[in-house]
């Protein structure tokens, strides 16, 4: 084993002539936006937070006794407002969104670069057509799928707020998904006897959990790693399996790369919501905390019956267009409107919108509410001021949801029915 001071005189000779290139400067300055980082001086780690404003601000650091830089996989307005021991609440002010990073690693490459092909062909099959993948520096990789593929809020809920939740779910469905796929292919590689399957390999080199927490970093691109003096480099998604360690000679590089593949808005939409199912469906201590109830049964379910709020929605609204969405589906849903009925009011609703939504938002949203049971749509008053529409009438002060004002509005339209007719049997007769 090498000798500590060695190591380390050998990673600073390389250091300076190295991270002067301007183009590796430049790919790690890039990813470097809104992101909190951290130089690494080769065993110590540089004050949080910090970031980068200057492309020049790389080298500048190198120049201090930096070897290494780590980046979050959080988005933030600006990271140099994060405090040490904030609370979640006032963390989700500032963060404005999160990639999904899964740090795949082991003591065997071979072992990590089947994994890696093997969830990248999961993410593919799973719609999301666009990842980045790098080398860990040592014996791993690193796979990106951007904030940008993901839908920017589910039923109302901001996705930006749902971090490590959801990136945990994320990759804990991953992992389960991909689990028998791994134990198949390493036998291949390594067991004479097909049928003798290597079970313990994915605890080798599944994802690690560690990653996705807040305000964990990563070792960003080309950054150079400590103890093997190689280079994170980014690879071509379909040469993995070629790729060996010496191919990140900081010095052999033949061509910089951009970790954050070009990628289409919400394209990891369907994967997020599959993940969501899966984990409720694994999850049955979740399930205790989902508010749900049996529909109820409407008799008169026109538009007069409705609170001002739906209706102000119906007419068509200029903001807040994906929370309304959240709102009809759920409102629709617990007064009993079947699957048709909701999409042609859905769909008609959204022509009346300046602009309108996305037709694939819209059904996404549908499809992923209808594989559940109902829920009820958001109480009164801030959701709804949230969005414009709340101008409360005299019946509005009497309920506590919107559903409620339905209810109340057949109830009373009952109750009259039932006095007509008792005046008319008693005039009969």
């Amino acid at each position: 084993m090498e000798n500590p001071s060695l190591r380390e005189e050998r990673i600073r000779k390389i250091t300076h002539l190295y991270y002067s290139k301007p183009e590796i400067q430049k790919a790690i300055f890039d990813f470097a936006s809104h992101r909190e980082i951290s130089p690494r001086y080769f065993e110590g780690f540089g004050k949080r937070p910090d970031s980068l404003e200057y492309q020049g601000d790389v080298f500048e650091l190198v120049k201090k006794g930096a070897t290494s830089f780590h980046g979050s996989e959080e988005i933030w307005e600006n990271p140099l407002n994060i405090q040490t021991g904030m609370k979640e609440a006032d963390l989700n002010k500032l963060r404005i969104g999160w990639d999904l990073l899964l740090d795949i690693d082991s003591k065997y490459i071979d072992y990590s670069k089947i994994m890696a092909k093997i969830i990248i062909n999961f993410l593919e099959f799973s719609g999301v057509k666009n990842v980045g993948i790098k080398f860990s520096g040592s014996k791993g990789f690193h796979i990106i799928v951007p904030w940008k593929s993901f839908p920017k809020e589910i039923n109302g809920v901001k996705t930006s707020d749902m971090f490590p939740e959801w990136p945990r779910i994320l990759t804990k469905y991953i992992m389960a998904k991909t689990h028998d796929y791994l134990i198949t292919e390493i036998t291949k590689l390594y067991s004479p006897n097909k049928y003798i399957k290597d079970r313990e390999a994915p605890k080798e080199v599944m994802p690690d959990l560690i990653l996705v927490s807040p305000r964990h970093l990563f070792r960003m691109p080309y950054s150079l790693h400590e103890k093997t003096a190689l280079a994170s480099v980014v690879l071509d998604k379909n040469k993995i399996i070629d790729f060996q360690p010496r191919d990140a000679d900081p010095f052999k590089i033949e061509e910089v790369k951009n970790f954050m593949p070009h990628c289409k808005e919400g394209e990891a939409t369907q994967l997020l919501m599959q993940a969501l199912d899966w984990n409720k469906e694994n999850s049955p201590q979740e399930e205790k905390k989902t508010f749900e109830f049996k529909p109820i049964n409407i008799t008169d379910r026109s538009e007069k019956n409705f609170p001002p709020c739906i209706k102000k929605i119906l007419l068509g609204i200029d903001d807040g267009k994906k929370r309304a969405v959240f709102a009809l589906i759920n409102f629709f849903r617990s007064i009993g409107t079947e699957k048709d009925e909701l999409e042609k009011i859905l769909y008609s609703w959204n022509e009346k919108n300046k602009p309108p939504l996305q037709t694939g938002y819209i059904k996404s949203q549908i499809s992923w509410a209808l594989r559940k049971k109902p829920i009820m749509p958001p109480n009164c008053k801030e959701f709804y001021q949230g969005i414009a529409v709340c101008s409360p009438d005299a019946l509005c002060n009497l309920i506590k949801n919107p559903v409620n004002y339905v209810v109340k509005k057949n109830f009373q339209s009952n109750n009259y029915k039932s006095r007509k007719n008792k005046d008319n049997f008693k005039n009969n007769n």
